[in-house]
């Protein structure tokens, strides 16, 4: 999730409250002001009205028996529209009584509409239609006016219905059109047919146009800026009308302004669902709102997105988007309205249904990333100067200042208290003002390589020069060799661990000059860098015999304190170097595909081995590590010949 470029997502309940209710209302030509003003119905128009609301509905109402608030269930649409009848004095369950149902037509995603035949006593049959306005008003013939007439829908009139939905829908609403139709009984599919019969949907007559409003969630235009300046685009599926998306998109800052609601920003799902594969990846990734579509649109734009190369994230809650939330990188599903199907099929459940929350995912996904990257140019830098520094030692004078138990403290630093200790670090708002990580980008970038470079090369440069010259420049001429050179080694070791530790402070901002920032608030951080400078003096002044260390005075501590202490300093100054935006890996990958020049393929060669022969120095260092125990026992006591034969044999 902390690479996500994209992020799909549903209009309904994860940009709005999901909390819908109706807001105006055409019935006839005529808009009902306010929306359940009943005295404006003619009886005819209210009669069938609350036939069709109550008949042709999911959810139900239920009315407690000694009063009290009426309790409406359904999904939020059916529950607004319910709402809405109760409010017009519908009475549900003797509506739903003097009627038999006799077929249903479940709503469609494809066809945004759905239907139910009932059988009234006097053997009439009513077919009632519900849906997307637009849709359900192409079948209209017909609409009752205010004297109870039946008149025909000319050009005119259907101009002005439309525009009545296109001015509801500017206005951020989902527009709902119920109509019904009449047919006679001996049309009626025998019950061995039934489940075939298909509802007829056309000739029908117009009941009312209604415009339900659904707020955007407070809080939802932050989160989509937020997720803008770190560089995600998000983009709006959903089922309503474009006019609808269009408005939302504005209201939350998916999109600026009304310039930008032009195709292919904007587009229909039935336009999308027409272009060929080639015509939609070049257009899809201009795409920010697309309306009026359907699950397996929803399903096009992931495949199109992922094939241009983004990491998509999708957000989705019904059983239809479960292809898409499977086809996605990262799997959205919503906790409160989202199926089990939906929520089987996702990588992440979001509890509360909120884009907020998506944000969040976003945060800590980076954040985990970022993480994991600071443990590794830690791990590394203390890997590089290490390696060199014993290997180096070790060729030049056959003695490591490093023995196998320091090493051992060293890397128990290193891996487990370092890993806790940054692998704990919470996650900041500087991690969103970063662009998302390519799906295929080095794990390690420039910035890691230059910081770890320069502190593995600042620690070999100061801990070599002691290692040769330590007894002149710690004025030890005087001592003899075997204690000189014991005080020099234990130097050089408690130097090279403050350099770690002090390095560690670097290794929480590896772009940032503050390193300190936040760092009162990570008190595991601080708790394990207190616990390991702790355990660094006993082992020094307490622990000589198992760590084959000898005590420190105040001066040589102020030593290895000041050689730790200027990693701050240097890492400053390091940030100030600027570095190339193309990874090392890639230079190294065009160069090794061209051959030219010569030089550069040669440092390609070296670097194609660098982690084969860091590997074969592990395996020396270990040995020689050995052997550092070996030469401290040995420097105690005379070498006789036997002795001898037997060091430069190991050797």
């Amino acid at each position: 999730m902390g690479s996500a470029t994209t992020i799909c997502s549903d209009k309904t309940g994860t940009l709005t409250l999901n909390q819908m209710a109706v807001v105006e209302a055409y019935v006839g030509k005529k808009k009902i002001d306010p929306a359940d003003n009943k005295s404006e119905l003619s009886p005819m128009q209210y009669s069938l009205l609350i036939e069709g609301i109550a008949q042709n509905a999911n959810g139900s109402v239920y009315v407690p028996e000694g009063g009290g608030e009426v309790e409406v269930t359904g999904s939020p649409t059916e529950k607004a529209i319910l709402q809405w009848g109760v409010k017009l004095g519908m009475n549900f369950e003797s509506i739903r009584s003097e009627s038999s149902i006799i077929h249903v037509f479940p709503f469609n995603s494809e066809k945004k509409k759905g239907g139910v035949a009932v059988q009234l006593p006097d053997s009439q049959v009513h077919i009632h239609w519900k849906g997307a306005a637009e849709i359900v008003l192409a079948s209209c013939t017909s609409y009752i006016d205010a004297t109870d007439q039946f008149v025909k829908m000319d050009e005119d009139k259907e101009i002005f219905f439309k525009k009545a939905i296109e001015d509801m829908a500017g206005g951020s609403l989902r527009c709902v059109a119920i109509a019904y139709r009449s047919i006679e009984m001996e049309k009626v599919s025998d019950e061995e047919q039934l489940d075939q019969w298909a509802l007829p949907e056309d000739d029908l007559v117009l009941l009312a146009i209604v415009g339900i409003k659904d707020p955007c969630r407070p809080g939802v235009r932050g989160a989509v800026e937020i997720c803008q300046k770190a560089g995600i685009k998000v983009r709006m599926v959903t089922g309503d009308n474009v006019r609808t998306a269009k408005a939302i998109a504005l209201e939350c800052g998916i999109l600026d302004s009304d310039a930008d609601a032009t195709e292919p920003n904007l587009i229909e799902g039935t336009v999308f669902r027409a272009l060929s594969d080639l015509q939609r990846e070049e257009i899809v990734d201009k795409i920010s709102v697309m309306g009026r579509s359907s699950p397996n649109d929803k399903l096009l734009l992931v495949q199109a997105l992922r094939r241009k190369g983004h990491v998509v994230a999708v957000t989705g809650d019904g059983t239809n988007d479960a292809p898409a939330l499977h086809e996605a990188d990262i799997g959205l599903a919503m906790g409160i309205s989202g199926t089990e199907v939906a929520k089987e099929s996702s990588d992440i459940v979001i509890l509360d249904d909120n884009f907020a929350s998506v944000v969040k995912v976003v945060r800590w996904g980076r954040s985990v990333y970022a993480n994991i990257q600071k443990f590794i140019q830690f791990q590394l830098t203390v890997n590089v100067a290490a390696l060199i520094i014993n290997v180096v030692a070790a060729v030049s004078s056959g003695e490591v200042p490093l023995n196998a138990v320091q090493l051992l403290w060293v890397n128990l630093i290193m891996d487990t208290l370092g890993a806790l200790a940054l692998a704990t670090e919470p996650p900041t708002d500087h991690l969103m003002e970063r662009r998302p990580v390519g799906r295929r980008e080095s794990l390690i970038t420039n910035i890691m390589w230059r910081n770890l470079l320069i502190q593995a090369l600042y620690q070999v440069i100061v801990l070599l020069a002691l290692n040769f010259q330590g007894r002149k420049l710690l004025k030890l001429e005087s001592h003899p060799i075997a204690y000189a050179n014991q005080v020099k080694n234990t130097l050089i070791f408690n130097a090279f661990v403050l350099c770690q530790i002090f390095n560690e402070f670097n290794a929480r901002k590896p772009d940032e000059f503050n390193v300190f920032k936040g760092i009162t608030k990570n008190y595991l951080f601080i708790g394990i860098v207190g616990v390991t400078v702790v355990l660094q003096v006993l082992i020094i002044e307490f622990l000589g015999k198992f760590a084959t260390t000898v005590k420190l005075n105040w001066s040589q501590w102020l030593i290895s304190i000041i050689i730790g202490i200027i990693s701050w300093p240097l890492a400053v100054l390091g940030k100030l170097i600027p570095v190339p935006e193309t990874p090392i890996s890639k230079i190294f990958t065009s160069c090794h595909r061209r051959r030219r020049p010569p030089q550069r393929c040669i440092l390609t060669a070296i670097t194609s081995n660098l982690f084969n022969f860091l590997f074969l120095v592990l395996q020396i260092q270990r040995a020689l590590g050995h052997l550092g125990v070996e030469d401290d026992e040995v420097g105690r006591d005379l070498i006789d010949g036997e002795e001898a034969d037997e060091r430069n044999r190991l050797y």
